[in-house]
């Protein structure tokens, strides 16, 4: 599925630009003019709909009143304190992952077209827009904004301020240059209504990616700041910048902690889709860099709310009084709304790694089992898919029906194994498993020109060792790759290991300066444009891409295109199966593991709804409530 607002704080997804004229999976290509008129001439004939979903009817009707997982008497007041990880030195969105580090709270002072429900698969609301229209091709849509929306000075939201908008987020941004390179033209054709024209049909999910583009203040950013110079939407600034969502920038420290006040006077306070949303009165972002001190910064109840995502903490950092007085409660949510792939990941870009049987000889020198049981508490699962965790679009035993038969359509550019073996990674955990992989990797090696000469893995060619870099961003990190580290040592292969600090990481990342680092990619319940950001060959070279790994594949580019082009839900989940399959055989990287659970702690001075959404996972802040109650017991015992 495509970008939100969320999505903002990490790097985003994108997508290629397609040819102009002729097909695309087999569905007609509008490029000529008098096509493109007869969709224009029809487009005033078109129905508005209040929402839209990828596949299937909407869960709520036009005339609804409220998302049913919220609480609409939630009172509002109260703080809610929060960690973040890292730093930040930016507010400008339009250049998040490409200049700076922007501080990710920022995201929520925005509006986009459109707002997700967490209840129903790959559907969206109207937010800034009342009303939107497509043709059934998906060739273009038009959105209808609300006439009461404003931006925090008081002035309207307009078209030209989404024109602007996706203008800038083309222009100054390559991530999303890409992502919207669909849209050929974006044009005001109304007082309150824009058009975007995509470049072909049958994409249907051109409509809501459009529908989720951040709306930013033209007149604001095309205006001047308080020492009278001229504001550059290109560049990076600490200039608090103006919004029109239900938060405001109150106050920040750079790069340690920001702070956002709720808008008394939201526009959109009264509409269906935020009844019983935005509750708290600020929400407070406490910045650190080393999760050590975020977890004592929690238990000196200097944050309320803290999501654990180490295992080795989950199992023995919350053992401390509050806990066992229940002011803490420690609490895991089930994560149904995306799967992940996570793994350590070569580039692809260095000619050492452009072997798949040493990509795949790395695979067998990680020992998961004996790492699951040493570090992570037996926690953990390993990933056997680049969509796990939504078992609907895993690939698993070997490709049939629909799947297969759009395997065939590439069986001459895929590994054979796609079609005569089911995937598993290598299995460890005892002496004997891992003797027997170490001596499966050296015979991959050895396969890819590669021998062992005095404990040392040689490239015959050249006579130079092997040797690679596991890089790190985060300190707890680093003892996952040391844990690792013997392993290919074992092998003959010179090993570092080195953590940086995050900005000198992104900067190495963005510049593809790197042998191995550790990346993780998220997956909706309903893949599409974003396949092409991750895996493309177009992307393997546009800096700050998801394409981290530098992946170009032909057969891989066509699969994506059959995601993309899915006719429906059938169609789509054979072709993300088969995407899966072909991805996993190439063993572009070395998966990790995964948990479906959230981990969570927080100080028990908090309401919620009584049963959340299922697509929500804890729903926290922007559905609970602060609760005077519960917080005035806790300082009671304290």
């Amino acid at each position: 599925m495509a970008i939100t607002r969320r999505d903002l704080l990490l790097t985003g997804t994108a997508a290629a630009a397609l040819p102009a004229i002729g097909s695309v999976a087999g569905i007609p290509v509008i490029g000529t003019a008098a096509a493109q008129s007869a969709g224009e001439a029809a487009s005033s004939a078109l129905p508005w709909r209040h929402a839209l979903s990828l596949f299937g009817k909407v869960k709520y009707p036009a005339d609804f009143k409220r998302f049913d997982y919220v609480n609409p008497e939630a009172p509002k007041g109260g703080v809610a304190r929060q960690i973040a990880v890292g730093t930040f030195d930016n507010f400008n969105i339009v250049v998040s992952g490409v200049k700076g580090q922007v501080a990710g709270a920022v995201a929520f002072i925005y509006e986009s077209l459109l707002t997700p429900a967490l209840d129903e698969v790959s559907t969206e609301y109207g937010a800034l827009a009342e009303a939107v229209s497509h043709p059934d091709d998906f060739s273009f849509v038009t959105y209808r904004l609300r006439s009461q929306a404003k931006w925090h000075d008081g002035k309207p939201v307009t078209a030209d301020d989404v024109i602007f908008s996706l203008d800038s987020f083309k222009k100054h941004h390559p991530m999303y240059s890409a992502y919207y390179s669909h849209v050929v033209k974006a044009e005001k054709v109304g007082e309150r209504e824009v058009k975007f024209v995509f470049d072909a049909p049958g994409n249907r999910e051109l409509p809501q990616i459009v529908g989720q583009l951040t709306v930013l203040p033209k007149h604001w950013w095309e205006g001047t700041d308080a020492q009278g110079r001229k504001r550059d939407v290109s560049a990076t600034t600490l200039e608090v910048p103006l919004g029109c969502g239900p938060y405001r920038v109150k106050e920040f420290v750079a790069g340690r902690s920001i702070a956002l006040e709720r808008v008394k006077d939201y526009w959109g306070r009264d509409l269906p889709a935020n009844v019983g949303r935005n509750n708290f009165d600020e929400l407070r972002y406490e910045y650190f860099r080393d999760a050590t001190v975020a977890i004592e910064a929690f238990k000196a109840d200097q944050v309320d709310w803290r999501t654990e995502n180490s295992a080795k903490n989950w199992a023995t950092a919350y053992d401390f009084p509050a806990v066992s007085e229940k002011r803490v409660i420690l609490e895991e949510f089930a994560n149904r709304s995306s799967g992940v792939m996570q793994a350590f990941v070569p580039n692809l870009r260095r000619a050492k790694f452009s072997d798949p049987r040493v990509r795949r000889a790395l695979n067998y020198a990680f020992d998961f089992e004996e790492m699951n049981k040493q570090i992570f508490y037996g926690q953990y699962k390993r990933i056997n898919s680049y969509f796990d965790g939504i078992d609907e679009l895993m690939a698993t035993g070997l490709p049939q029906g629909k799947e297969l038969e759009i395997l065939e359509t590439v069986r001459a550019e895929v590994p054979p194994e796609v079609f005569t073996t089911a995937y598993t990674n290598p299995v460890g955990g005892s002496p004997e498993a891992v003797r027997d992989n170490l001596r499966e990797a050296l015979r991959l090696f050895k396969e890819a020109g590669y021998e062992v000469r005095d404990r040392k893995l040689i490239d015959v060619k050249t006579g130079t060792q092997f040797s690679l870099e596991l890089l790190n961003s985060d300190p707890s990190f680093e003892r996952i790759t040391l844990f690792y580290k013997p392993s290919l040592e074992r092998l003959g292969i010179a090993v570092s290991v080195r953590t940086v600090d995050p900005t000198q990481y992104e900067n190495r990342t963005r510049d593809w300066d790197f042998d191995v680092v550790t990346n993780s990619w998220g997956e909706s319940q309903s893949p599409g444009n974003e396949q092409r950001e991750f895996w493309s060959s177009k992307t393997a070279g546009i800096a700050g891409s998801r394409n981290i790994a530098g992946i170009k594949n032909p057969a891989i580019d066509k699969l994506i295109e059959r995601v993309i082009y899915a006719r429906d839900r059938d169609d789509l989940v054979a072709a993300t199966k088969a995407l899966d399959r072909v991805l996993l055989w190439n063993h572009y990287v070395v998966p990790q593991w995964t948990y479906t659970k959230v981990r969570t702690a927080r100080w028990d001075r908090f309401g919620r709804p009584s049963e959340l959404p299922r697509y929500g996972q804890s729903g926290f802040p922007f559905i609970w409530w602060y609760d005077a109650d519960k917080a005035a017991r806790i300082a009671k015992k304290s």
